[in-house]
């Protein structure tokens, strides 16, 4: 479908039911509607071949219609000159060199969101490129990032947005640099160890410059017309604007743009934007306002991506807890590889947010931190922030900690809690831009990212950089961090702590014990059990001084474990806990 490239010419091919006639236009033939006529084909396709079209034609669609002449972008258009100007015909070589990318295992994937437009590294008043990011890839890369997700970059009205509002899916966002320098952003990012997860938006087209409403020229209700409801499963909190999952030719449209960024662009997974508005109108659970077709085309990308590219992870959005999101579909699941997880940022951020400590629930903490869907750590995404969480009337972390003053200590002191959670935790971790360098306010699409904030806050981007390496065991002692057994062993809701035991295959080098305390008050000798004897070594207390200055430097000492039941645990020992603290403890490998 579209424009399709080849060694004599262009092969052109839409879809248009309604009209009675269609030829390609453009500046190449004045517009003239009546020198490259396209040929009728079966089920409302047109298509025709044409010599002296070459890659790089500006073009569009001139439809002859019930509805009179309509002059439409191509809808499989993968690149345009802008997103109200024309349809370009695209260049699909690509020099990809020698990319053999093997995706991380998923247990092991550190995930950072971004945003192209803000992550902008030479000129704050104009909107980043997909060149600016590969400029930061190795910042990432010694961060520890090995995956990242990228906020939509499909093109849209105007310069500046968050993405959500795809005027035109097949094509990459002009203003960052169109598909070439996509492609090799994603080619950069694999020399760097780095997976890219794409997030796309199936649930809504639009609203602005979008071509496809009314395409045809054909509609019912004042609808959109072929490639969407003309009903009350139109609706949609961003407009009557959500595409019809029933019509074959939408769902193979949905189909094929998730099949192109997967296979073309060599992108490694698809964040899929409010999966609850493609199954259900409202994003509910009211089985009447269902959508069954939106259901069944999800599953059925899923599957075409687990039957021909399992490597790659499929991610959902839902936010509704539902493991039927990432059941399989043999299972009557949908067959997403994982999602995000609601209940894990909620509590969370609750607990971090809370202005009294007596006001922290420890069993909700502790509930949370051992959530599983299907009883598979990594079918859930956790985090403290997102794109989400920091708009919205929403800020970051330490500025709803404390607003106007969130480079002071308790912001810094519980969002590094947090953050400590988010790296332990059973789960795939991932963190919003900027978190690392303690970034503040909120998040918007015309504010830069600060970059100079990494080096005021050298000492967090090292506390996340040894988290990370931690969670990602690249020193051989934490392997329980990548492993599916989880147990919180130790929760004590007077004094806001609880401790629990991460496992792989067990012993030393493999299991790993985290102690978290939710409360400002230190500790000087905190008990808690142990599961084996032996040597115990702090890997990481997020109070050391050396993170920030502000710190207490509140000393944990390594030690022996003494044998006698203490938490259900043969062994116990006791360790210094600073405040709002997280202690990593493991043994030596064997």
């Amino acid at each position: 479908m579209g424009a399709l490239p080849h060694d004599h010419g262009t092969t052109f091919r839409v879809w248009a039911p309604a009209a009675t006639a269609v030829s390609v236009v453009g500046p190449f033939n004045d517009w003239n509607a009546t020198t490259h006529p396209l040929q009728h084909e079966a089920d409302g396709y047109w298509a025709a071949d044409f010599s002296d079209l070459p890659a790089g034609t500006e073009y569009k669609f001139h439809l002859t219609t019930p509805a009179g002449e309509l002059t439409r972008n191509d809808p499989y258009a993968r690149q345009v000159t802008h997103s109200a100007g024309n349809s370009i015909v695209p260049d699909h070589s690509f020099d990809w060199e020698d990319d053999q990318f093997e995706m991380p295992a998923w247990n092991s994937l550190v995930i950072y969101e971004l945003h192209v437009g803000t992550f902008n590294v030479k000129n704050p008043e104009q909107p980043g490129t997909f060149l600016d990011v590969i400029e930061k890839l190795d910042y990432l890369r010694e961060l520890g990032i090995n995956a990242i997700e990228i906020m939509p970059p499909t093109e849209f009205p105007g310069g500046r947005s968050w993405g959500y509002n795809p005027s035109h899916p097949f094509a990459l966002e002009t203003d960052y640099g169109g598909p070439q320098a996509f492609k090799e952003l994603v080619k950069q990012a694999h020399r760097h160890g780095i997976a890219v997860i794409l997030d796309v938006v199936y649930n809504h087209f639009g609203p602005g410059d979008l071509d496809l409403w009314q395409f045809d020229g054909w509609h019912e209700n004042d609808g959109g017309g072929i490639y969407f409801y003309n009903d009350w499963r139109a609706e949609t909190p961003w407009g009557h604007n959500r595409p019809d999952y029933g019509r074959d030719a939408v769902r193979a449209y949905i189909r094929d743009n998730a099949l192109m960024w997967l296979e073309d662009y060599r992108v490694d997974g698809l964040r899929c934007d409010s999966i609850s508005h493609i199954r259900n109108v409202d994003g509910a659970s009211d089985p009447s306002r269902d959508l069954p077709d939106g259901w069944s085309l999800m599953k059925w990308i899923n599957e075409e991506v687990q039957r021909h590219m399992p490597w790659k992870i499929m991610i959902a959005e839902d936010l509704q807890g539902n493991e039927y999101i990432t059941r399989r579909p043999e299972d009557g699941g949908q067959g997403f590889s994982s999602q995000w997880d609601a209940a894990f940022v909620n509590i969370v951020r609750d607990a971090l947010v809370t202005p009294e400590d007596s006001d922290r629930n420890m069993h909700h903490i502790a509930e949370t931190i051992t959530g599983v869907y299907n009883g598979d750590a990594f079918q859930r995404i956790i985090y403290t922030e997102s794109h989400d969480e920091v708009a919205n009337g929403k800020s970051r972390v330490v500025e709803e900690i404390m607003p106007g003053d969130a480079h002071t200590w308790f912001p810094k002191k519980r969002a590094t809690l947090g953050a400590a959670l988010v790296f332990t935790a059973p789960g795939i971790p991932m963190m919003f831009q900027g978190q690392e360098m303690l970034a503040d306010g909120y998040f918007s699409d015309d504010q830069p990212l600060q970059w100079e904030h990494a080096e005021q806050h050298a000492g967090l981007v090292h506390l996340y950089r040894d988290l990370i390496r931690l969670r990602r065991n690249l020193d051989g002692h934490t392997r329980g961090l990548l492993g599916q057994h989880t147990e919180v062993h130790h929760l004590n809701d007077d004094d806001k702590t609880l401790a629990f035991i991460r496992r792989d295959q067990s012993g030393p080098g493999d299991t790993t014990v985290v102690l978290c305390n939710f409360a400002d008050r230190s500790h000087e000798n905190y008990t808690i059990g142990l599961p084996r004897g032996g040597h115990w070594r702090v890997r990481f207390n997020s109070d050391w001084a050396g993170y920030d200055q502000e710190f207490g430097n509140f000393e944990s000492l390594d030690t022996l474990a003494e044998p006698g039941i203490y938490d259900d645990q043969p062994f116990h020992a006791s360790f210094g806990l600073g405040p709002y603290s997280v202690l990593i403890i493991s043994q030596e490998p064997s």
